[in-house]
């Protein structure tokens, strides 16, 4: 077995605003307040499973620390910070899994870092992923962060379940809302994918499979 192998779904991860796939108007809102140097402090990203969320989530991480002049507002993916971002490897960029540390010990312990200023970068992003899952004193201990946040810091939520989400929680985050992927827009990307891939198919598969994905870009590939 090939150890360097990875899944379509992680080799071809979208690594630019420009790459992610059917969400044309939540990046070009995001690029939008980058050019415009309003980036917010806290964002919701909401939407079904394999639309995109991380992704956006962790390109805008780049975007904001990138080292090089970008005047597209896309991560250059090629400095070394953003290299760092890319391999894990980044200490200003912390990566949270709502599930597995959704208690108040998780939270305050994220509310004591958050004190330190990043190492590297201009910020320190904090992105908690499946964030419905925090317990509801673990919520009230993210909110008092939320609420007055460092100059330094961004949160990006994701959630795929938004009526569990706390409305306090709502009121001081920027809500973007991710869409399923059109059919249309799978086929075209799965098209490019497999050819640059070299594999041979065939349209009516990638139509079949499209159907099957439910609008997740992830589940297709």
């Amino acid at each position: 077995m090939d150890n360097n192998y990875l899944v379509l779904s992680r080799k071809w991860r979208p690594q630019r605003f420009d790459d992610v796939v059917g969400q044309f108007h939540v990046t070009k809102t995001l690029q939008n307040a980058l050019k415009q140097n309003r980036l917010g402090h806290g964002y919701l990203f909401t939407g079904s499973r394999g639309v995109g969320k991380t992704s956006v989530a962790r390109i805008l991480s780049r975007s904001v620390n990138c080292q090089q002049e970008i005047k597209d507002t896309n991560p250059c993916n090629k400095c070394s910070l953003c290299i760092d971002i890319l391999q894990g490897n980044n200490f200003d960029v912390i990566e949270l899994d709502g599930a597995s540390n959704r208690g108040i010990d998780e939270i305050r312990d994220l509310r004591e870092s958050v004190k330190y200023p990043p190492v590297s970068g201009n910020y320190k992003v904090y992105i908690i992923d499946e964030v419905h899952m925090l317990t509801k004193e673990a919520f009230n201990a993210l909110l008092k962060t939320l609420e007055e946040p460092p100059e330094y810091i961004v949160f990006i939520l994701c959630t795929t379940e938004l009526y569990k989400m706390p409305t306090t929680v709502l009121s001081r985050t920027q809500r973007y809302d991710f869409k399923r992927i059109s059919n249309n827009d799978i086929v075209d990307q799965l098209c490019k994918i497999l050819v640059k891939e070299e594999i041979k198919f065939e349209q009516e598969c990638l139509e079949v499979i499209s159907e099957r994905s439910e609008g997740s870009m992830r589940d297709a590939l």
